[in-house]
């Protein structure tokens, strides 16, 4: 799929008051997406349903911070980290991310998440070092340059 590079800088801010839930298979395929969940990643709640989780994953997050993920979720149960993510539009939204496991009479039947607004702060730090974890495995960086013009 071809992208135009401009689309990827626009922003939607989740609001402090709300907050975007879902419910995923043990292979990360949606089973349940809040209207929260629909309207900030600009999709149909019946879009979202039977897709894998991934289809809103931003081409700027490391691949390493997803196999962190479904490591911590095998061993631990669940996961916690801070992720940027792609709207249907090509915008994108960062949240952080709680996930745990679903269990009826202990045994493991699916995945819930809870996603909540960052700050400035942390967007900034995160694109950084998601963008030296990149580097570091030598894949692609999107760089963005300005030519400013004098009138």
């Amino acid at each position: 799929m071809q992208y135009n590079q401009s689309e990827f800088l626009f922003e939607t801010i989740v609001p402090k008051n709300e907050l975007i839930v879902s419910r995923t298979d043990l292979k990360g395929i949606i089973t349940y997406a809040n209207e929260t969940f629909a309207e900030i990643s600009n999709y149909e709640v019946d879009e979202l349903i039977g897709k894998p989780h991934n289809i809103v994953r931003h081409p700027d997050m490391p691949k390493a911070v997803f196999d962190n993920l479904w490591k911590s979720l095998k061993n631990d149960g669940k996961w916690s980290g801070f992720v940027k993510n792609l709207r249907k539009d090509f915008g994108f939204y960062w949240v952080f991310a709680e996930i745990s496991g679903v269990y009826k009479e202990g045994k493991l039947v699916e995945y819930k998440s809870i996603r909540t607004p960052i700050s400035f702060e942390n967007k900034l730090f995160y694109q950084n070092k998601y963008d030296e974890m990149k580097k570091k495995n030598g894949d692609f960086v999107r760089t963005i340059s300005y030519e400013l013009y004098d009138n």
